[in-house]
């Protein structure tokens, strides 16, 4: 297991396994693993002759009253879990090594990522964009591997790329569930007790949501209604959003037709959790 730090590190690394006929996988996160992570470190090494796992609190994606600071850290953890899942190299640049003084360029993508978080979160999918542009830039890996549960950011990555001419595949993994239907998240851990049983209620919206799907109803509205009602019943649960949007494009949708996603964002308490569900 090599712990590198600098970009040029970095791109030596993977120059030399290229060159050795190598193929590279990414997985990049902001640490404090757990099995949903761990699930795309086991994909990336069964489709790769080599796994790279950056840990990165970006601070660029954080509001000024978000959990920036008090964002787990728990690193010596994390390289023991990549390691086990089959990672070969933690990329783990330190802050000023990914924004030095004076730096002074950022990626935006536009209409895509404007809504459902977009929106609730301004400057949030500027700062994603920078720094997984940044990311695959220094590491130049052949796949990398993002998890549904951040929907919409995997549309905006997936856009950056092919409007930017990254030459990468992007590898979109399923969402990882705990046994009650709880999207694995590492904000998960902000939860008390109590809390954490009312969060099932996110899981259950979904569920209530793709059923109705199911019998025939198309209409968005209604099936939004059912689901607000569910999580609103809880009264630890706070909506910030539920949408069935264009599976591709994120536009909403009124009247169900092709594929879309039942995207939501509930705080549970202060702590802020956002799950989804394809249907169509």
């Amino acid at each position: 297991m090599k712990i590198i730090r600098k970009v040029k590190q970095m791109r030596e690394y993977v120059a030399a396994a290229k060159k050795a006929g190598k193929k590279i996988g990414l997985v990049p996160t902001m640490g404090a693993l757990h099995e949903g992570h761990l699930s795309l470190i086991r994909r990336a090494r069964k489709e790769n002759d080599a796994v790279v796992v950056s840990i990165f609190v970006n601070p660029t994606q954080f509001g000024p009253k978000e959990d920036f600071k008090r964002y787990p850290r728990p690193l010596a953890k994390d390289i023991r879990l990549a390691k086990s899942a089959g990672a070969a190299v933690i990329f783990n640049p330190r802050a000023e090594e990914m924004y030095p003084a004076g730096y002074q360029t950022y990626v935006e993508v536009g209409k895509i990522a404007r809504g459902l978080c977009g929106a609730s979160r301004p400057g949030h999918f500027r700062g994603v964009a920078t720094i997984v542009a940044k990311l695959l830039n220094a590491v130049t890996a052949d796949k990398a591997y993002f998890g549904q549960k951040d929907y919409q950011q995997v549309q905006v990555i997936k856009q950056m790329v092919q409007d930017l001419n990254i030459p990468i595949q992007i590898v979109v993994c399923p969402i990882i569930r705990e046994k009650d239907g709880l999207a694995m998240s590492s904000r998960n851990r902000y939860l008390s007790a109590k809390e954490r049983k009312s969060a099932n209620c996110l899981y259950e919206a979904l569920k209530v949501a793709k059923a109705m799907f199911k019998s025939g109803i198309r209409e968005t509205g209604k099936i939004k209604k059912e689901s607000r009602t569910i999580i609103e019943s809880n009264l630890l649960a706070k909506v910030d959003y539920i949408e069935i949007v264009d599976a591709e494009t994120l536009e909403p949708v009124k009247i169900i037709k092709g594929k879309v996603v039942v995207a939501l964002a509930v705080c549970i308490g202060k702590t802020r959790l956002i799950d989804n569900m394809v249907a169509g």
